[in-house]
């Protein structure tokens, strides 16, 4: 009876593997790993971070305009309008331009006193928050004690941002590439392969940088020394992951 081909083939390559695998195991014989992918070239995937510390150049001040136990609204309203038209007069005279200070969450509201189970009316509060936008980080200092001078009785603190992170991200994205190339390299020499061109690359979603909010000192205020400000400064990161051809 003459078998298949098929058959045979299969036979054959049995009797060739248990014969080579029983030499590599008499004769301890050894071989070389080979590696196959299924795509056309084997890809080597580095990741690399970059990191910029970048001073802030812009920064945010907050104060409020408080009125309490007002005769009437319009004596409330008055007293806000009046402080209000001084901060943005001081304000101007450091050259803070108009735009970037801004009134808002302007309110008054009836005041009550309970006396023998009733309420009775007891005046008027009002009050009204000022943004004020300083492009200079040293004239923070100046502005919060111009503030304090023209009337506002409430200073909630400073922020301090970068008005471009851009440029920042850029330059951290290239120190993060540099840091990629050098990690795959330094792999390439260890694992003895050479490495090909770039072709992939993958950033992490940059994160926004976060404002540093501050809360003022009171301290010096009304004295000589005024209002001491430090900006510091925040950290930029980007992380890549670059995609390398293996030769």
């Amino acid at each position: 009876m003459k078998l298949p081909k098929v058959f045979t083939y299969y036979l054959l390559f049995l009797i060739t593997t248990f014969i080579a695998l029983y030499l590599i195991k008499e004769f301890d014989i050894s071989y070389p790993l080979t590696i196959t992918n299924t795509t056309k070239s084997s890809e080597l995937a580095v990741v690399g971070e970059g990191k910029v510390e970048a001073v802030p150049d812009l920064a945010t001040v907050n104060a409020g305009i408080v009125v309490i136990n007002a005769a009437s609204v319009e004596v409330a309203q008055k007293a806000i309008n009046e402080t209000n038209s001084k901060i943005i007069d001081s304000l101007k005279n450091l050259g803070i331009k108009k735009e970037d200070i801004q009134t808002s969450n302007y309110s008054i509201n009836p005041n009550y006193a309970y006396e023998n189970g009733k309420n009775r009316l007891d005046g008027y509060n009002g009050n009204a928050s000022v943004t004020v936008t300083v492009r200079k980080i040293d004239q923070v200092t100046n502005v919060i004690d111009e503030l304090t001078k023209a009337g506002a009785n409430q200073i909630y603190g400073s922020s301090f941002s970068i008005e471009k992170p851009e440029k920042y991200r850029e330059l951290a994205r290239n120190k993060a590439i540099e840091n990629a190339k050098e990690q795959a390299q330094n792999l390439a020499d260890n694992l003895g392969i050479k490495l090909g061109k770039v072709v992939n690359i993958v950033e992490a979603s940059p994160g926004t940088p976060y404002p540093i909010t501050m809360k003022v000192a009171a301290e010096g205020r009304g004295g000589g020394g005024g209002t001491e400000i430090e900006p510091g400064s925040q950290t930029i990161t980007s992380t890549v992951t670059l995609y390398f051809e293996k030769r």
